[in-house]
């Protein structure tokens, strides 16, 4: 079973991403979770995406916040609402917010 865990908050710390299996889940960064694809902190990536092996970040809440996706770390792949629609109905059976 994949659980969605949707991100939307940038100052989240991993405590709950490192209780679930990391096979397990597929994360999708949204609003200001954004921030995790984008920024390094001291020329380091967030910790959250090594917290999945799939990791999503909404184009829309990126370009909102001035980011294109050549910013955004490898290991993400940017993707529409439609694509996050997909993902809800297709591939998630369960979801989470934090």
């Amino acid at each position: 079973m994949k659980i969605g865990v949707f991100v939307s908050d940038y100052a989240l710390t991993v405590d709950t991403l490192d209780r679930m299996p990391s096979d397990k889940i597929g994360i999708v960064l949204v609003q200001n979770g954004v921030y995790h694809a984008a920024v390094k902190k001291d020329g380091q990536a967030s910790a959250v995406l090594d917290k999945a092996s799939q990791v999503y970040a909404l184009r829309e809440d990126l370009e909102t916040r001035g980011y294109t996706e050549d910013a955004v770390d490898d290991r993400v792949k940017v993707i529409s609402y439609g694509d996050m629609v997909d993902l809800i109905f297709n591939e998630f059976k369960q979801s989470a917010w934090l």
